[in-house]
C-alpha cells in the first residue's frame, strides 16, 4: 500500500508545472460602434423615447459625469434597437431575441481578443490545452465556449469551462483557475476569454429609476479580453510578460446587498450600490495585507517594488467609477500610477481601440 501511495505522489508530481503560471500573451477587442460619455445621456433617452422623463435625465447626466468616462463600446446600434423594440421595453418575449444576438456577437469579439492574445503568445492555435470561458452576457450551453473553440480552430479534445454570472469579479475568477490549471497540468496551455455585450440588460428608463439602479446602464459597455497563460516557458517561442505569483478571493462582511446580478425574463437585471467604492474602499487595507502576507511577505517590502515609496498603495477598486480616488484616499493610500493608467483606459474605453465608428455619427476618426 505504501508503495502504491508512492507512486502515486511521483505520478502527481510529475504532472505538476515546476514554476509559476505566467502571462504568455495580451489581446483585447471592442465593437467599431461608440458613444461618447457626454453624449450618452441624449443618446439613451432618444433611442428608449424617454425624453419626456426630464428630470431622471438630469440625474442620469449627473451619474454619466461621475463615471469619469470618456466613450463606450457597443454591439447594439440604434437600428438594432428599433427593430427589437421588446429591447427596450423589457419584455419576457424579448429574451430570446437577447440571448440570439449574443450568441452570435460574443463568438466572434472574443475571437478577435483571443487571436492577437495568440499571435503575441507566437505558437499555433492548436496548442492551446484548455479554454475558460468567462461572460454575464450569456446563460446558455454550449454557448460562447464552443463558438470560440471553432472560430479559432481549436483541437477537439480542448478542456473547455464556462463561467458565468460572475459580475465585476469574473476575469479575476477566470485567471484563478486558468492558474490553478496551468500549475498543475504540465505543459498546459490556457487561453482565457472574458467577453462581455450589454445587450442582454439594455432597458428603458422607467419613473422608478434610482441612481443604483442607472449606474449599469451609465457605466458598462461591450468589449472582450484574452490571455494565454502557462507556466515553464518553453523558449525561444514564449516570453512571459509576468508571473501569477498568488490568486485569492474574499467575501467583505456586509457585501451581500451591495451588487447582484440575475437573469430574469427582462434580460440581465442587476443593482450597484452607489456606496459599494466607498464599502471595498475601507475594508482593502486589510485584504491586502492578508493576502501578503500569507506569502510572508512584509509590509513595507511589497510597497517599494510596486510604487517606489512605501507611503503609497497600490489601491485597484475595479471598474467602477464611483468616488474611487477619494475611497483609496480615506483608506490611507493614494492612487499610483497603474491606477492612473487604467483609469486613461476606462476613459478611452480600450486606449487600443482606433478608428472605430461612432454610434451617433459624430465622433472622431
Amino acid at each position: 500500500m505504501a508503495s502504491t501511495l508512492a507512486t502515486v505522489r511521483e505520478i502527481r508530481r510529475t504532472q505538476r508545472a515546476d514554476g509559476p503560471a505566467a502571462v504568455l500573451g495580451i489581446g483585447t477587442a471592442n465593437p467599431t460602434n461608440y458613444v461618447f460619455q457626454e453624449e450618452f445621456p441624449d443618446y439613451y433617452f432618444r433611442v428608449t423615447k424617454k425624453e419626456h422623463l426630464t428630470d431622471l435625465k438630469d440625474t442620469f447626466k449627473k451619474l454619466c459625469r461621475i463615471m469619469g468616462l470618456e466613450k463606450r463600446y457597443f454591439h447594439h446600434t440604434e437600428q438594432l434597437l428599433n427593430s427589437h423594440p421588446g429591447l427596450l421595453h423589457g419584455t419576457p418575449s424579448a429574451l430570446d431575441a437577447r440571448l440570439d444576438i449574443v450568441a452570435k456577437a460574443a463568438p466572434e469579439l472574443a475571437a478577435s481578443a483571443a487571436a492577437k492574445a495568440i499571435a503575441r503568445w507566437g505558437r499555433p492555435a492548436t496548442d492551446i490545452t484548455h479554454l475558460v470561458v468567462s461572460t454575464n452576457a450569456e446563460a446558455r450551453s454550449p454557448g460562447a465556449d464552443l463558438g470560440l473553440a471553432t472560430l479559432l480552430g481549436l483541437r477537439h479534445d480542448v478542456c473547455r469551462t464556462v463561467l458565468q454570472l460572475n459580475g465585476c469579479s469574473a476575469g479575476c475568477a477566470a485567471l484563478r483557475l486558468a492558474k490553478d490549471l496551468a500549475e498543475n497540468n504540465r505543459g498546459a496551455r490556457v487561453l482565457v476569454a472574458c467577453v462581455e455585450l450589454t445587450i442582454t440588460s439594455f432597458r428603458a428608463p422607467h419613473e422608478g429609476d434610482s441612481f443604483d439602479t442607472l449606474i449599469p446602464q451609465a457605466l458598462f459597455g461591450d468589449g472582450a479580453g484574452a490571455v494565454v497563460v502557462g507556466a515553464d516557458a518553453v523558449h525561444p517561442a514564449e516570453r512571459p510578460l509576468f508571473e501569477m505569483v498568488s490568486a485569492s478571493q474574499i467575501l467583505i462582511p456586509g457585501s451581500e446587498h451591495l451588487l447582484s446580478i440575475q437573469l430574469g425574463g427582462s434580460g440581465i437585471d442587476g443593482d450597484i450600490s452607489f456606496n459599494l467604492q466607498r464599502f471595498a474602499a475601507q475594508n482593502l487595507k486589510r485584504c491586502l495585507l492578508d493576502a501578503f502576507g500569507a506569502l510572508a511577505v512584509n509590509g513595507v517590502e511589497w510597497q517599494r517594488p510596486l510604487l517606489g515609496s512605501p507611503s503609497r498603495q497600490p489601491w485597484d477598486l475595479g471598474p467602477h467609477r464611483l468616488g474611487s480616488r477619494a475611497g483609496a484616499q480615506e483608506a490611507g493610500g493614494e492612487p499610483n500610477c497603474g491606477e492612473r493608467l487604467r483609469e486613461h483606459a476606462l476613459r478611452d474605453g480600450d486606449i487600443r481601440a482606433r478608428g472605430a465608428a461612432p454610434a451617433n455619427g459624430r465622433g472622431r476618426r
